[in-house]
């Protein structure tokens, strides 16, 4: 598989304040690779360079084979395009209907018609399970439903690379459950790839072909593998963030 995300010697802060340092990983088209860790490890950090929010301090980010660091503002454009962004708070316009939500990017970024904008917004509810809530306001759905609305809008004007921070944050764990099915389902029946910020151990185990575990103390990458391989593993800090999550035993 191709590689649509490179990531080389990424240093991340604020002020004087070094947050990442010395990142290296790779993403390869089609992965849905979640990003985990700790409070104050750099979950959030790294997303908002990824996403084009931030400079790095230095290192290099590569979208689909092009130069997000330092790119002319046309440049940025062209690699912007080719991402969507689910925002931990869904970002949903409250005064817009579902349906207006979905068609905003497509209208302001799109060469589309009227028509043809509103047939691929109903498309993009209907992928989530939403077509009937088209004209429904966010303040009108539930919590699981604002982050599906959420997740169609960042697939409108379907990006190579679909980013999403928390998206479980906040539901309950039988529509967190919904929620992991739906984002796995979506990664591979659109074939997106997926970076996914989440310290939710069941989403990690049902959507993740691989994790990236960040670590406070090193300011950087403390494993990246597969969910099954991170739980196994020798390395105590891994252990401890992953049995710190499961329930314990009832006594006998």
């Amino acid at each position: 598989m191709s590689t649509v995300i490179e990531v080389r010697h990424l240093c991340c802060g604020w002020g004087s304040r070094t947050i990442l340092e010395d990142v290296n990983f790779s993403v390869a088209r089609g992965e849905v690779v979640t990003i985990l860790g700790g409070s104050g490890c750099g979950k959030s950090t790294l997303l908002k360079h990824l996403i084009g929010l931030y400079p790095p301090r230095s290192g290099s980010i590569q979208v689909v084979g092009n130069e997000l660091v330092g790119a002319d503002s046309k440049g940025r454009e062209a690699i912007l395009r080719k991402i969507g962004v689910m925002y931990q708070s869904g970002a949903l316009f409250g005064s817009m209907s579902i349906l207006d939500n979905i068609t905003l990017p497509l209208t302001s970024f799109s060469q589309l018609d009227a028509k043809a904008i509103d047939t691929l917004a109903r498309l993009k509810l209907r992928l989530v399970g939403l077509e009937e809530f088209a004209d429904f306001y966010p303040n009108e759905l539930s919590g699981g439903m604002q982050k599906r609305a959420a997740i169609a809008r960042a697939m409108a004007l379907d990006p190579q690379i679909l980013f999403l921070d928390e998206p479980s944050a906040g539901l309950d764990p039988i529509t967190s459950a919904e929620l992991d099915r739906l984002i796995r389902r979506l990664a591979e029946t659109q074939g997106v790839t997926m970076m996914v910020v989440t310290h939710e151990l069941a989403s990690i185990a049902a959507i993740a072909d691989r994790a990236i575990m960040l670590d406070k103390s090193i300011k950087g990458i403390l494993a990246i593998d597969t969910p099954a391989a991170l739980a196994q593993s020798s390395d105590a800090r891994v252990a401890s963030f992953f049995n710190a999550q499961r329930p314990a035993r009832a006594a006998v």
